[in-house]
C-alpha cells in the first residue's frame, strides 16, 4: 500500500518537528535588574567593591579570570578602570549546586522511503536520572557616590569540563552582562 506524497511528506514534516522540539535545548538566559533612577549617563570610571574580607588574602586564579572577563566588558563597553574614587564599584558572586534531571520516557518517530517503498519506526528509551552540578555567576554594580546598587545580571548553567576555563568565563560574563548599558562615545 502506498501513502501519497503529500501524506508522506506532512509526516515527515511532524517528525522533524517532533525531534526538533524534543532536541533543542535553549541557551542560558541572563536575568538582571536596573535601577530606574540611575542615570548611566554620568558614569565614566568602574573599579571593585572591597568588602569585609582581609586585603591579604590572595587573589586565586578564577577570581582573576572573573575579574579580567568583567573589566574587558566593561572597558568594552566604554568604562574606565580606576582604583581611585570610580563611579561604579563592581562585586561578583559565584555559586554551584548540585542538580537532579529526570528524563521521562523518550519517544522516538521516524518515517522514511527507499524507492518505491515507503515505511515508519518508534523507539521508547526508558527514564533516568542524571545527578549535575549548576554554576551560577551573579555581578553587582553600585553607585560609588550613593553606596547603592544600580545594576544587577547574572547567569546559571550546568558545569562541564572547561566551564571553569578563561574563554568560556569569558563567554558567561559577557552573556550575564548583555543587558548592562553601554557608554555613548559623546559624553
Amino acid at each position: 500500500m502506498m501513502l501519497s506524497d503529500t501524506i508522506r511528506t506532512a509526516l515527515v514534516a511532524c517528525s522533524l518537528v517532533l525531534l526538533a522540539a524534543c532536541a533543542a535545548t535553549p541557551p542560558p538566559q541572563p536575568v538582571s535588574m536596573r535601577d530606574p533612577g540611575a542615570n548611566f549617563g554620568n558614569y565614566k570610571t568602574f573599579g571593585w567593591y572591597q568588602g569585609s574580607s582581609s586585603a591579604d588574602q590572595p587573589v586565586r586564579l578564577l577570581d582573576q579570570n572573573i575579574r579580567a572577563a568583567i573589566t574587558d566588558e566593561m572597558q568594552r563597553r566604554g568604562y574606565t578602570l580606576t582604583d581611585t574614587n570610580p563611579d561604579l564599584r563592581l562585586a561578583y558572586e559565584t555559586s554551584s549546586q548540585d542538580k537532579i534531571e529526570n528524563n521521562p520516557v523518550r519517544v522516538g518517530v521516524g518515517v522514511g522511503s527507499w524507492g518505491g517503498n515507503f515505511g515508519g519506526s518508534v523507539g521508547m528509551g526508558s527514564p533516568s536520572i542524571r545527578n549535575y552540578k549548576e554554576g551560577s555567576l551573579l555581578i553587582h554594580a553600585i553607585d560609588g557616590a550613593r553606596n547603592s546598587e544600580v545594576w544587577q545580571g547574572g547567569i546559571s548553567s550546568r558545569l562541564t569540563h572547561g566551564s571553569l576555563e578563561a574563554a568560556a568565563i569569558r563567554q558567561a560574563v559577557g552573556t550575564a552582562m548583555r543587558d548592562f548599558p553601554r557608554r555613548s562615545t559623546g559624553q
